[in-house]
């Protein structure tokens, strides 16, 4: 008897085998995978979540809020207070389960809030500076191709911290200032205006045909920052992490500015940086 099954086994194995060999190699398409798998863990960039940057956003910019969302387990008195100012601002709110944030935020630290945002039409860099008063003393912060969003939105807390008229990034090989950037800006990504533009070193020359001072910051090169005399209208240029200025924008900008370092540190932090480059600006006024 067990001789027979011995030899059902072996009559069987060639089925097996082809039935093996006809199955799909899903190896084959594990970029294709990986890839779906990535665009659905990323946060939609009109999503804003976190308790204290969506209660900035609902009471300083209630009309960018396309509409708020709200965890059933969240308690007062931080729900008493949101909803009072969604009343206020007439922001359209909806209590939902803690699932659907979950699903929504792709497992980011939401803490029970998140609002989908309104975005207003994009700013067009001429228009912007046609509209600015050139007499006065006002200050434009370049990113050269900054991809990561927790910088850029770093840099726009500080942007706006310091009294900047705009942040300008590029639309391509850049971050974009969609729900992390505000997150990380605590909210100041909605109050400062974030122009796109094609290409920076285009940007840049437009800046310079309205009489502004373009000053790149390179770890390198240039005169120390703390020592050079910046102009009441300056467009102060970051590079990328890593990897700098690129070699077109560093030939654009007008002069270069380093930050002197005393450690072993090659440089620092481009949201860093460009803090310190824009309150040495703000100290000067």
């Amino acid at each position: 008897m067990a001789y027979k099954n011995f030899n059902n086994f072996n009559k069987d194995k060639p089925r097996r085998a082809e039935a093996k060999r006809g199955k799909p190699d899903y190896r084959k398409h594990k970029p294709e995978l990986e890839k779906k798998l990535n665009e659905q863990q990323s946060v939609p960039d009109d999503v804003c979540w976190g308790r204290q940057p969506v209660l900035d956003l609902v009471r300083d910019n209630p009309a960018k809020c396309a509409r708020l969302l709200i965890a059933n387990n969240v308690r007062p008195p931080y729900l008493d207070e949101l909803t009072d100012l969604a009343r206020k601002g007439k922001v359209v709110y909806q209590l939902v389960a803690p699932e659907a944030l979950e699903k929504l935020c792709a497992g980011e630290h939401h803490q029970g809030v998140a609002c989908r945002l309104n975005y207003a039409k994009p700013v067009e860099l001429d228009e912007f500076i046609k509209s600015l008063d050139l007499k006065q003393a006002n200050l434009f912060i370049v990113t050269d191709h900054i991809e990561d969003p927790h910088n850029l939105g770093a840099i726009a807390r500080s942007a706006e911290a310091a009294g900047a008229v705009a942040v300008i990034y590029s639309k391509r090989r850049s971050a974009l200032a969609g729900g992390t950037v505000v997150k990380t800006s605590a909210g100041a990504a909605l109050r400062i205006p974030m122009i796109a533009v094609v290409n920076i070193t285009r940007a840049l020359e437009q800046l310079k045909a309205a009489n502004f001072w373009c000053i790149g910051l390179d770890a390198n090169s240039g005169e120390d920052l703390f020592n050079y005399d910046l102009p009441d209208n300056t467009a102060l240029v970051v590079g990328a992490e890593g990897d700098g200025l690129s070699r077109l924008v560093k030939e654009t900008c007008d002069s270069l500015v380093k930050i002197n370092i005393a450690g072993k540190t090659g440089s620092l932090n481009a949201s860093v940086a460009a803090a310190l480059g824009m309150f040495e600006w703000r100290r000067k006024r």
